[in-house]
């Protein structure tokens, strides 16, 4: 297959889990034997074209014009989306599947759609209204709009968790088998041959004390301010601990006054953003990792922590919950509540046999079952699903525009026939 794919992110730039879940998928399905080509945004010094390891990847530019909002600057990014699209096509590119990843390329992927006939499939990675615990204003009933006009117009739509499919279809009212399941999925290999950098660990804790880490955006629903509400019970029952935060978001001031208030300076570290080497090593130095949100539909940080042999403690919301088994590759707490995260970080903390069961069973789990081989061939079949739906789609239309003519050229016989009785009737009263 020849397969179009369109995001508005993709490696280097990295917003949220977008660029990783289509650079693994994109890679993977050119080991299968496919053809993709990618067509993102343009970000600093990235070059317009790319072949990052047999993927095609053509950036594009935003206008050379400051838009009103984020919304029109969207938009903007989807009318270069088109063009560049429009261009590959006109050279001689034949596309047999376009894969829309959100909202963000939702107009893009709707034009090219109906403009080459073209079969779509959409991923929906997260939800306007499950970020934001409901729909509260214009901006984000537009968004949430836009994530239905791109759900109807797709012949197929993916999510990552069973969670997300109920949800999707609440919202939007899909059909229930339009909805598809395939988990996101992590590279098996991305910690072999790192090991433990002392060095590395020290500059963010002392040998003695243990580190609970958090790896994510600081935004409200990675529920961030409920770990840092929980260290006064761990700090009170296991004094030798230390909270690392990595990661950059919209709350860390806020995280930091918290921090300040609650007089846990000594005891929370903010490491600010990591690059790909750092949050490896970071994982490695890690004794606990914690991602307590409030809204998650996948988490796939914490498939990373578990690959990276880490004791995994996460919330029982969304992907997450369907990640993790409680008390066999991982622990879970009930969201939101700092006093049950507590309990389950320090479970972890005094029972070094169940870190260890933990780290071997999660191991395997994410190896079996959340690898790109078997995400990407899902996702072909997925493709299949919809090219075989629009070619019946194409059929369908085919003979309903035969029928049509047929119909029409019925009509037009029967009129002249029509227009014949009143000449013959006056030819024979003439007569």
């Amino acid at each position: 297959m020849k397969i179009l794919m369109l995001t508005w992110e993709y490696p280097p730039r990295i917003v949220g889990g977008i660029a990783r879940v289509v650079n693994d998928l994109s890679k993977r399905l050119i080991k299968d034997g496919h053809d993709v080509y990618v067509i993102t945004y343009r970000e600093g010094n990235t070059p317009y074209y790319e072949n990052d390891k047999g993927v095609h990847v053509y950036r594009v530019d935003n206008y050379m014009i400051n838009p009103n909002n984020f919304i029109d600057w969207i938009m903007q990014l989807n009318f270069n989306m088109i063009a560049k699209a429009n261009e590959l096509i006109a050279n001689g590119e034949k596309f047999d599947v376009i894969h829309a990843h959100d909202w963000l390329v939702a107009y893009a992927a709707k034009t090219l759609k109906n403009s080459y006939n073209l079969p779509l499939v959409s991923t929906i990675h997260a939800t306007e209204s499950g970020r934001n615990g409901g729909i509260h204003d214009e901006v984000q009933r537009y968004i949430n709009d836009t994530e239905w006009m791109l759900t109807y117009e797709s012949s197929e739509v993916i999510v990552n968790s069973k969670f997300m499919k109920n949800d999707l279809q609440k919202l939007f009212g899909l059909p229930y088998e339009k909805i598809n399941v395939i988990a996101n999925g992590i590279n098996t290999t991305s910690y072999s041959g790192v090991e433990k950098d002392y060095n590395f660990r020290r500059q963010y804790a002392s040998d003695n004390e243990k580190i609970i880490l958090f790896m994510g955006r600081l935004v409200y629903e990675k529920g961030v301010q409920h770990l840092i509400s929980a260290m006064p019970k761990i700090l009170d029952n296991y004094h030798d601990v230390k909270l690392v935060i990595a990661g950059k978001g919209g709350m860390l001031d806020e995280l930091k006054s918290q921090v300040e208030a609650m007089g846990l300076s000594q005891k929370v570290y903010f490491t600010g953003y990591l690059n790909a080497k750092q949050v490896a090593k970071m994982y490695k130095c890690a004794d606990i990792s914690v991602f307590p949100s409030t809204y998650e539909p996948f988490g796939i940080v914490a498939l990373e922590a578990m690959l990276a042999g880490v004791p995994t403690v996460v919330s029982d919301v969304g992907g997450l919950n369907e990640i993790v088994e409680h008390g066999v590759d991982g622990m879970k707490f009930y969201a939101g509540n700092s006093n049950s995260l507590a309990d389950s970080i320090l479970a972890l903390l005094f029972d070094h046999q169940l870190c260890d069961n933990i780290v071997k069973k999660a191991k395997t789990k994410v190896k079996n079952e959340y690898n790109w081989t078997k995400i990407a061939q899902d996702t072909h079949f997925i493709y299949q699903k919809a090219i075989c739906q629009t070619m019946a789609e194409r059929q369908a239309n085919q003979i309903a525009q035969e029928k049509a003519r047929k119909s029409k050229k019925i009509k037009n016989v029967e009129t002249q026939i029509n227009n014949l009785i009143p000449f013959n009737k006056k030819r024979q009263a003439y007569a």
